[in-house]
């Protein structure tokens, strides 16, 4: 389970519903994303069951509509994203990776803020 794949874009915003909705069906995730976009409900199911088979998500089985939910949590895929990010963009420098990600968009006093106070927290940590 330590190795998932990484999620693909179309897999990643079936992820993004079910860590906000938390368990939830093929169409209460279907609803959320065609609010967005036009999306196709077979779609949708087709992805969730591969998505399943590849150990993203979980599925109970026990009701007629079957309730899914995310295989790892949010946190743990995005360091499973950044780290992939930061070996193929970045040739494993965090800070170009950052100079890169704080020259893309503006942020905000509290972003920096809050980079500052994690920066801090892992420095103690060393």
């Amino acid at each position: 389970m330590s190795d998932l794949p990484r999620p693909t874009d179309a897999e990643l915003e079936i992820l993004t519903v079910l860590w906000s909705r938390g368990h939830s069906t093929v169409r209460d995730v279907h609803d959320v994303i065609s609010k967005r976009r036009p999306a196709q409900y077979t779609t949708v199911l087709k992805l969730m069951q591969i998505m399943a088979e590849k150990g993203l998500v979980s599925r109970d089985e026990q009701n007629r509509a079957h309730v899914y939910e995310a295989g790892r949590p949010r946190e743990w895929t995005q360091r499973q994203l950044a780290g992939d990010l930061l070996e193929r963009a970045f040739g494993g420098s965090a800070a170009e990776m950052m100079v890169g990600a704080l020259g893309a968009r503006k942020a905000s006093k509290r972003e920096l803020a809050e980079i500052r106070r994690l920066l801090d927290k892992i420095e103690e940590g060393r």
